[in-house]
């Protein structure tokens, strides 16, 4: 139910900047604000289009007035079953049950748990760890899959198992029994749970101001219009993938929809799609770097077939490091094709600030700045030529967004660190989780924290109140230029003989000593050793190099390692292709390989 006297959140230059400059959202606006509106006003307009690969691309399309009803009648269910507050978890297949599980589940006034079927090869674990977590009354699932959720469930005692709701199986008629519940702006949405590339998954409280700014932030930074179209094949438990289908929600735009493996199968699908798309408006699109550099590679559209990309408005390189090499692969291959220079826009972000923390201008390029590896060990951003024997590349992540304030602190002292200082990002702002989900101490460790002493000229967080509370992110970066640059993670970062390495520079330096390497399935880390740290590297083969002589390859490594860095390799394992675990979102999980390499199960 639309809340009276709230006016429409709409042009990218009507977005709502006080005295402060800091976005205010008008009073008491939740995701659901301008449901019935979008409803009234678009009727039997397209809001989320899905298109089936396994069914001969057979688009399947919820108009306005079809989702209104579905909402309806699924959150009349839930609410028969969920209270006010309750946990409500989604655990459906990719495609617009989905999308209508997660919507209905807020608008009940139920707090929605995204997550994925049981099937997802290789993360029963953490689905199992997340449903004890969250605890659940209900899970939404479809016909299709709630066999196997059943199956999950099993395990549990019968008086503690959620009740389970084939979303798809509800009637619309049971939505004439829907009650609309009372939201506040600061109620939680959502718990949007981490990945757990370095620890145990655990739930963000996403509140609707926190998504409600976040997406406005996002127009404002990337140069959105409230109505641009969208295609995103990112999963839909993921932060990305969620934040990307709030637009019609909130804007009354429309998105269209895939799976992941239709996008991996054949990357040219997303291409295609995008450049339909750009047919009616300007086109936005987000996905993390591998997404680009495989897009580059087998994306490019079949000989004589006519694609126009000139109309897509921005493509977000975010959820992993990003690659200079990867975004000029992209831009040189589809540069014929009208992809103009400035599309791809590196950024950073994470699940505690919601998703998006910031990225270069509109119409900036995406540019290579090249540090002293040296002095960046020593936690020093010092600029030197491209041709620099020490050079390493860095890509800027461009300016915190409106509304948002980025800090490089000590993480000893919580003190501000100067631009070009190496340290932890902290983040503080509306679009700031409210904390983990029954984390006491965790949220105090990670949301709950002060700045001991701000910078007496050029402070990042001039604008912020004294008083404010901060989060560590747990990420490394620096300011260069007022520019922000993400240089690794805390936890990740390989300590030996007292000098600092990044994995993620040093996993490059692998994959480029081989062809017989598979370029980003490399893990590097540390391992306890007689004398100290002593560092592993685990490389999985590169397609067709399943029979390739393991010793040259790992003595490409090592000498690569060792003129390179400086560094002596205690053990390099060659394994084959999907050995390497990954988080759900596809990002390296180094703690969880070093934990396998240690047990020996590598």
């Amino acid at each position: 139910m639309s809340q009276p006297g709230l006016k429409r959140l709409r042009a990218h230059d009507a977005i709502p900047i006080d005295a402060r400059g800091k976005i205010a959202l008008p009073a008491e606006v939740t995701l659901m604000s301008y449901l019935d509106d979008n409803v009234a006003e678009l009727a039997e307009k397209v809001a989320y289009r899905f298109l089936d690969f396994d069914r001969d691309c057979q688009p399947v399309e919820l108009t306005w007035n079809r989702l209104g009803a579905r909402l309806r009648a699924v959150g009349a269910r839930v609410q028969q079953v969920a209270g006010r507050g309750e946990r409500v978890a989604i655990l459906a297949p990719q495609g617009l049950d989905y999308i209508i599980g997660f919507f209905a589940a807020i608008r009940a006034g139920s707090i929605a748990v995204p997550l994925f079927t049981p099937e997802l090869p290789g993360h029963v674990e953490r689905l199992e760890a997340v449903l004890s977590d969250a605890r659940p009354c209900v899970i939404l699932t479809t016909t299709a899959a709630a066999q196997d959720v059943r199956g999950l469930l099993q395990a549990l005692p019968r008086a503690s198992r959620p009740r389970v709701i084939a979303i798809n199986a509800v009637p619309d008629a049971v939505g004439i029994s829907f009650a609309p519940r009372r939201m506040e702006t600061d109620d939680i949405a959502y718990l949007q749970y981490t990945s757990g590339s370095t620890r145990t998954p655990t739930g963000v409280q996403i509140s609707h101001r926190c998504v409600c700014t976040n997406v406005l932030q996002m127009i404002d930074s990337v140069g959105l219009d409230w109505d641009v179209r969208s295609v995103s094949w990112l999963p839909l438990y993921h932060d990305m993938g969620l934040l990307m289908i709030m637009y019609p929600v909130l804007f009354g735009g429309q998105i269209t929809l895939m799976s992941p493996i239709a996008f991996v199968r054949r990357p040219y699908r997303w291409i295609k799609q995008l450049a339909i798309e750009s047919q009616h408006g300007r086109t936005f699109a987000a996905a993390p770097n591998f997404a680009y550099e495989l897009t580059a590679q087998r994306g490019l559209p079949p000989a004589g077939e006519h694609l126009d990309l000139s109309n897509v408005a921005g493509l977000i390189n975010g959820s992993e490091p990003v690659s200079m090499a990867s975004i000029e692969k992209f831009t040189t291959a589809f540069a014929p094709y009208g992809l103009a220079s400035t599309t791809i826009k590196p950024s950073y972000g994470l699940a505690e600030a919601t998703l998006f923390v910031s990225t270069i201008s509109p119409k900036e390029c995406a540019r290579p700045t090249y540090l002293d590896r040296q002095r960046l060990a020593q936690g020093q951003a010092v600029t030197v030529s491209s041709d620099d024997p020490n050079a390493v590349t860095q890509v800027s992540c461009g300016r915190v967004a409106t509304n948002q304030w980025a800090v490089i602190a000590d993480a000893d002292t919580g003190d501000e660190l100067p631009d070009g200082r190496v340290g932890e990002i902290w983040l503080h702002g509306d679009n700031i989780g409210r904390g983990y989900w029954d984390r006491r101490s965790a949220t105090e460790r990670t949301f709950c924290n002060r700045l001991q002493s701000r910078l007496a000229h050029r402070s990042h967080a001039e604008g912020a109140d004294e008083a404010a509370l901060w989060l560590r992110t747990g990420d490394l970066g620096v300011f260069v230029g007022g520019e922000l640059f993400i240089t690794g993670r805390i936890k990740d970062l390989v300590i030996i003989d007292g000098r600092n390495h990044y994995p993620h520079d040093l996993e490059a330096t692998v994959a480029q000593a081989s062809s017989a390497v598979r370029a980003g399935y490399v893990a590097a880390f540390s391992v306890p050793g007689p004398e100290g740290e002593e560092l592993v590297i685990v490389a999985e083969r590169a397609p067709g190099a399943g029979r390739a002589d393991p010793v040259p390859v790992k003595r490409a490594i090592r000498a690569a390692l060792s003129q390179r860095h400086g560094l002596a390799v205690h053990e390099v394992k060659l394994v084959a292709a999907g050995v390497i675990p990954r988080t759900t979102s596809g990002k390296l999980a180094r703690q969880a390989c070093r934990a396998a390499y240690l047990e020996g199960t590598i």
